[in-house]
């Protein structure tokens, strides 16, 4: 398939790396065409990796990742444009994070709203689905680096685009009952809602190398 990974940072680069891995065709999207970080990893990903704008790689992908920052990621998506993003089924990546000069996090938006949630609002004719967020970029594409069964979770309004996304996890290594489905793309706020003990967490441990297991009775 023909992947638009949206963002260059860490997480943007790691999907973008595994999906040429697997065979795939991706665009890693930038704000400009030039960005050296995009040019240098196309120039390594070999024959399947490109680079260009965000509308370039909205335009040339089948599914779109939004792997940018949960602050920016409207912007970015704009820049897009919601008619290369309609119909298609767009994964958000993304979190909130709001970083005080002190080091301490917030969230904007939090509570009542969440970015999956606006980006679905804006792009009403996408696919959103929320995913990925609630751990590090290493382990999205590679739950193996952790034993033991762990949890990824899922939120969307389209049974079909979450089924869609629970078969790219799949290729990325994740047992179908390891995803858990929390509904409509409000479960996105929930998700959001979990970097902050996320990042205490990595505190405490150290290392970003954990992740959620869920425990149920029956």
């Amino acid at each position: 398939m023909r992947f638009a990974v949206i963002g260059t940072g860490t997480v943007g680069r790691t999907l973008a790396d595994k999906l040429v891995a697997l065979g795939h065709e991706v665009t890693l999207g930038s704000r400009n065409k030039d960005n050296e970080t995009a040019v240098a990893w196309a120039e390594q990903a070999g024959p399947n990796g490109r680079h260009g704008t965000f509308a370039d790689a909205a335009g040339f992908g089948e599914v779109v990742l939004n792997a940018t920052g949960g602050t920016v990621a409207l912007e970015a998506l704009r820049a897009a444009g919601a008619e290369r993003l309609a119909g298609k089924l767009l994964v958000d990546i993304s979190n909130p994070l709001v970083f005080s000069a002190e080091g301490e996090v917030t969230l904007d938006p939090v509570n009542t709203d969440s970015v999956g949630e606006r980006i679905q609002r804006e792009f009403p004719e996408a696919r959103v689905v929320k995913a990925l967020n609630t751990l590090t970029a290493p382990l999205m594409v590679d739950p193996g680096r952790l034993p033991g069964e762990h949890n990824v979770f899922v939120a969307g309004n389209d049974a079909g685009a979450k089924a869609e996304t629970v078969a790219l996890l799949g290729e990325f290594g994740w047992p179908a009952e390891s995803v858990v489905d929390l509904g409509d793309i409000a479960g996105a706020r929930a998700m959001e809602m979990m970097m902050p003990f996320w990042l205490r967490l990595m505190r405490a441990y150290g290392t970003a190398e954990f992740n959620y297991s869920i425990s149920r009775a029956g």
